[in-house]
């Protein structure tokens, strides 16, 4: 069954020298980003959980995101800030997550997002819902990687391309059919990214820029908002992977991975691995 609700997996912003540093900047406004998330929810009326689970500075990052989708339009703002699988299981927990239209997942550290909410009655409630009804559920860094069934937790760049530099743990499920890595050209993610792929052959790579995101629909099809790059491994075709087989810290070679670039209004169906590149006439979104 496809899903009907909306995912919108955001590659994080860089540290401007004023802005708190976990996947939240102005410029995260200016270029669109939210406006995308707060259109795709129903407009400045739609009633937005922010979750900061992720954050070691939850009260600062929440309050960045108040005035983030104040600069937008929107009142009905609630922070849902969860430590611990107890409140994740709590009434009020369940009865804010049944309620809203939107939900967007905060920066910071993707494992306490698995950790604190995966298994849990919030889980199955933005499962189901997410399942069922159009309910758009928004993460930026570590709240978009958190959301694929196959996560991403962490990983040196600096020894990239080395079997055991990335560490992969398990998500919360709500898209099985990607591996989705962040900040990833400003970071050089490019060997973290392509490890997780020989890791899991039938997953496709997505490493998301900074200000860049994709909104996927109905489970599938996605396409590019923001001002950077999305860049895709599809390890479908190899020829060539014997990550299995390697003894940890041994260089990864990879044969005939197939690598796509795209960029704001470009759209890519999953399932069949089908490009579609905004005309050069177009307007950007």
């Amino acid at each position: 069954m496809e899903p009907k609700g909306v995912l919108i997996p955001i590659g994080g912003n860089e540290h401007k020298g004023d802005e708190i540093d976990e996947g939240f900047s102005v410029d995260f406004i200016d270029d669109g980003i939210l406006s995308h998330v707060v259109k795709e929810a129903g407009g400045p009326d739609a009633k937005i959980v922010i979750i900061p689970t992720a954050s070691s500075i939850p009260d600062e990052v929440a309050e960045a995101y108040i005035q983030a989708f104040g600069h937008l339009g929107c009142t009905d703002l609630t922070v849902l800030d969860i430590r611990s699988k107890e409140d994740s299981n709590s009434k009020e927990a369940l009865e804010t997550l049944e309620a809203c239209e939107c939900i967007m997942f905060t920066g910071g550290d993707q494992s306490k997002i698995a950790k604190h909410i995966g298994g849990t009655k919030a889980h199955e409630i933005l499962s189901r819902r997410y399942q069922n009804e159009r309910l758009v559920i928004a993460g930026t860094s570590a709240g978009a990687m958190a959301m694929s069934t196959e996560m991403v937790a962490g990983g040196s760049s600096q020894e990239s391309l080395l079997k055991g530099a990335v560490l992969m743990k398990k998500g919360l499920g709500l898209i099985e059919g990607l591996v989705i890595d962040t900040h990833f050209i400003r970071r050089g993610r490019f060997g973290r990214l392509a490890e997780s792929v020989a890791i899991h052959p039938t997953l496709l790579g997505v490493g998301l820029a900074e200000d860049t995101g994709i909104v996927i629909e109905k489970g599938n099809k996605f396409r590019v908002i923001g001002s950077g790059m999305v860049i895709l491994f599809d390890p479908r075709g190899l020829t060539h992977n014997r990550h299995a087989e390697l003894p940890k810290g041994t260089p990864i070679s990879l044969g005939n991975l197939t690598v796509h670039i795209l960029a704001n209004g470009d759209e890519f169906t999953i399932d069949n691995r089908v490009v579609k590149v905004l005309p050069m006439t177009a307007s950007f979104i």
